[in-house]
């Protein structure tokens, strides 16, 4: 039996406490992965000559996209869309309708690759290229990043503190924003997602991998519970949604009728990424301050 050290897998003190601006009571993080045909090839590159398994990508620039940004302008809520590298060459329009409509774009790899120990190399030339497309195409530096498939390492983070990122929105285990705690010192601040708002979960089936879909009862319900719950402990509630899914035409009315719910509550800050990033790094900066005097 492998000796493991026992000790958390996460070194990062407790999320700090600090007040949510203009008095809100919590926040909400309204993100999408937009993974486009790339989430396809990372599984298989011969996908890309199953036609059939692209389009469910494919429907994100044709469909989805267009009509949750008709609903997040209807709502007025600006959103992060975590977009990787091959999606914005291959849809430059989408990603520029994304960006007129005041949303932050962030960084979410090149071809949907994810972050497995061992791979570094392979990983800091997925960011990289996905850096280049971001800048190239829409003329961005992101500050945020969330990886495929939801996973992390130590030497990753020190790849993303090295390329200058602000955030990291990839973890699950707090209600809180934090920064990482590193070998070498601080790492990005993380804002944790909340795995009950993974629409991957709920409403994508396909022939290599059926499962049942749940119905817009089901998942509006699980949606509001998460969302109230967090509300009363002050936390973020962090959204991770994909356009291929939430982008159909029954699943963007439980997001249509989400955010109907969450707007009835007054003490909601509607935050992008970057917002949340910034507003924490504000509230560490008064802290050390105040503990320097």
């Amino acid at each position: 039996m492998q000796n493991i050290k026992p000790q958390p897998a996460n070194l990062a003190p407790r999320s700090p406490e600090f007040p949510w601006p203009d008095n809100k009571k919590t926040a909400l993080f309204v993100g999408f992965d937009v993974d486009a045909e790339s989430v396809w090839i990372g599984m298989d590159p011969k996908n890309t000559e199953r036609l059939v398994t692209m389009s469910y990508g494919g429907y994100e620039a044709r469909v989805g996209v267009p009509k949750l940004l008709e609903v997040l302008a209807r709502h007025e809520v600006k959103a992060t869309f975590f977009i990787t590298g091959w999606t914005v060459e291959a849809h430059p329009a989408m990603c520029e309708d994304i960006l007129a409509g005041g949303h932050e774009v962030a960084h979410h790899g090149y071809l949907h690759l994810r972050p497995e120990p061992g791979n570094i190399d392979v990983m800091a030339e997925e960011v990289d290229r996905g850096l280049e497309a971001l800048k190239r195409v829409l003329g961005i530096v992101p500050k945020g990043y969330r990886a495929p498939g939801g996973e992390s390492y130590t030497e990753f983070l020190e790849l993303l503190a090295d390329r200058g990122f602000q955030y990291s929105s990839s973890w699950r285990d707090d209600i809180r924003p934090y920064r990482h705690v590193l070998p070498r010192g601080a790492g990005p601040i993380e804002i944790p997602v909340n795995y009950s708002f993974d629409d991957w979960n709920f409403g994508m089936t396909h022939r290599s991998g059926s499962r049942a879909l749940f119905g817009r009862e089901d998942v509006l319900g699980i949606w509001k519970d998460e969302f109230e719950q967090t509300r009363d402990w002050g936390g973020v509630t962090t959204m991770v949604m994909h356009p291929q899914v939430s982008g159909r035409p029954m699943r963007i009315r439980i997001l249509d009728q989400f955010l109907t719910h969450v707007r009835s509550y007054e003490d909601v800050w509607f935050a992008t990424g970057a917002e949340i990033a910034d507003h924490f790094e504000r509230h560490e900066a008064a802290q050390n301050n105040s503990t320097q005097r």
